[in-house]
């Protein structure tokens, strides 16, 4: 098997720096997990939806990770933060825990996400007769 193969996400311009995220679903280890990714200090990150404290989803609301400022992720359950540039924990419940990164890029307008043997898309569903 050759290299993982990226998988469009969204449109570049559709991240602005510092605003929601595009969140979709994944597969981490074979279970439906939740990942997303967001613009911050001009470049584009991906993490795991997953906090490091407890492994619950973390967006307040939908696509919704940054503080009021904007300058941390922040996990709506407990308050743990994370420096979004390499998602280590900056402040709260986490400790020295980070997120689970994901492996993404931006490419000819748009994002793209690179599975790995441990996170891998959902299977596509058959098309409808």
């Amino acid at each position: 098997m050759g290299e993982p193969q990226p998988i469009e996400l969204c449109d570049a311009g559709a991240l602005l720096d510092g605003g929601d995220a595009h969140v979709f679903e994944l597969l981490e280890r074979g279970e439906p997990q939740r990942a997303f990714v967001l613009r911050f200090a001009g470049r584009v990150v991906g993490y795991l939806n997953r906090c490091a404290h407890v492994p619950a989803e973390m967006d307040w609301q939908p696509g919704r990770f940054l503080d009021a400022e904007r300058r941390f992720i922040v996990c709506s359950i407990h308050g743990a933060s994370y420096e979004p540039a390499d998602g280590r924990c900056v402040g709260g419940p986490c400790g020295r825990g980070r997120l689970t990164p994901i492996v993404v890029d931006e490419h000819h307008g748009k994002v793209r996400w690179y599975p790995s043997p441990a996170l891998r898309p959902l299977p596509s569903e058959p098309a409808a007769p």
